[in-house]
């Protein structure tokens, strides 16, 4: 039976832990992410040829996007992962005095990592380095909307890994749910809130930890004193990256009135800049299925025949959409309600910001929040009276490629951090070691009497 794959695999890994713990130390880690990052510079045309089929990804973007990232996350991690992995020292206390203490990273052990489509190379072995950089072992379950990719997932992993270090297993939502109902130590899912509650439910059952990358509405806001040209580029290129299919994507511009109008017309320059082609430029990705495209044009026709008004594109071939700018949207149409996920980016004006800002705190807390302008004053009003994953000031994406960054979200836009020591970290418990070398505790030990009054009382005066 099929189900009894996904057993075995999480059987063959648990049987293995124990040695593991023992032989899986820096060399061991660093070795297994060198052979990693071997296979994928070895597989890059493959990659290419992978992402093009299953959603036409430009070879430069799939670079860019996918392969850079992995390939910085192992550069990262094997040269800091000595200081991640030695243990910490941890300043004494008055409760303890007499002791030495430390925290002491060690591998949660066997690890569920669900990858997402949008993503689907980076999202899937970006994690892995975490993972196996903190010594743990995985399960990797690819996501079955890009199939080609999924494939050379398994295959790759195949090639450089024991299948009781990582193993692949490919398939459906049903071999999700029957991987989820198995006890893992650690569980990171990449997807959207809705699916984030069910997997952190199912975390919940066996009392495993859970690192959950989500998303939502990411609101991006343009100032009166914005370089609007720069800010213009920014958001084109945060936007329509991967046909805005980009969990921090830009989802909606605030922009002050007084730069609404020249704002438009800088976007559109900025848009036949980037793809001057339009549906038919090589620089454009296609959205991942027809059901989704289908989505989308259903949200813009609604949208429009509510009276919302197209400042760019509007154009769609297939499971090509043109980056498209639309303006006058109703607050109860599905453009503004929902993630839009895709290359539609609607545009908002205001005059006060403090409407906005209650406008941003009112909804779900985003996994970024980008804002364009010089005043330093304005950036931080909105830095401090909102609350977001992260903020991109004067810039969009990037900081999800800082390798010095936790990327994660906030409450709906996600639980724990990736990249870097912050993924490390997620994927370690950190171990209390306390050491008695010389303790006074015994002089508090049973049985009470005076002299445990007047010690207890010197104690209080010093905290």
């Amino acid at each position: 039976m099929r189900q009894d794959l996904e057993l075995s695999a999480f059987t063959r890994q648990r049987a293995a832990q124990a040695v593991r713990r023992q032989d899986f130390g820096l060399a061991a880690r660093r070795a297994a992410l060198a052979r990693l990052g071997a296979a994928v510079r070895a597989r890059e045309a493959q990659i290419i040829a992978a992402l093009q089929a299953d959603f036409g990804k430009p070879a430069a973007e799939t670079v860019l996007t996918e392969i850079l990232p992995v390939l910085q996350e192992i550069s990262h991690a094997n040269r800091h992962l000595a200081r991640w992995m030695r243990p910490r020292r941890v300043r004494p206390a008055l409760a303890a005095f007499g002791t030495s203490a430390q925290l002491r990273p060690e591998p949660k052990g066997v690890c569920l990592i669900i990858a997402p489509w949008n993503y689907p190379l980076n999202l899937a072995l970006s994690p892995l380095v975490s993972c196996l950089a903190a010594g743990n072992s995985a399960i990797v379950k690819p996501s079955e909307l890009t199939p080609a990719t999924s494939a050379l997932i398994a295959d790759l992993v195949a090639e450089v890994f024991a299948p009781d270090l990582v193993t692949v297993i490919e398939g459906d939502k049903t071999v999700a749910e029957r991987l989820l109902a198995l006890p893992f130590d650690h569980i990171f899912f990449t997807g959207s809130p809705e699916v984030g509650r069910l997997v952190m439910a199912a975390g919940a059952k066996v009392l495993a930890s859970v690192t959950l990358e989500l998303g939502g509405k990411s609101p991006c806001l343009i100032g009166p004193g914005a370089d609007l040209e720069r800010a213009a580029r920014w958001v084109v290129f945060g936007k329509f990256t991967n046909a805005g299919q980009t969990c921090v994507a830009p989802d909606h511009v605030f922009v002050h009135s007084a730069v609404a109008a020249p704002f438009k017309a800088a976007l559109r320059a900025a848009i036949a800049r980037a793809y001057p082609a339009g549906l038919a430029s090589p620089d454009l990705a296609d959205v991942i299925s027809p059901r989704h495209a289908q989505r989308l044009s259903g949200l813009l026709g609604e949208a429009l025949a509510q009276g919302a008004r197209i400042v760019a594109g509007g154009g769609m071939r297939g499971r090509r959409i043109a980056p498209t700018v639309i303006e006058a949207l109703t607050p109860d149409c599905g453009l503004d309600r929902e993630e839009i996920f895709g290359p539609i980016l609607p545009l908002i004006a205001y005059d006060d910001l403090g409407a906005v800002i209650a406008r941003i705190n009112a909804r779900p807390k985003p996994l970024a929040l980008y804002v364009f302008e010089r005043d330093r004053a304005l950036v931080e009003r909105v830095i401090a009276e909102t609350s977001s994953g992260a903020v991109g000031v004067n810039l969009t994406l990037l900081h999800s490629a800082h390798p010095n960054l936790p990327f994660g979200g906030v409450n709906g836009s996600g639980i724990g951090a990736t990249h870097g020591e912050a993924g490390f970290r997620d994927f370690s418990h950190d171990k209390a070691v306390l050491r008695n070398r010389l303790s006074p505790a015994p002089l508090l030990f049973a049985p009470y009497g005076t002299r445990m009054r007047r010690l207890l009382g010197w104690m209080q005066r010093l905290v």
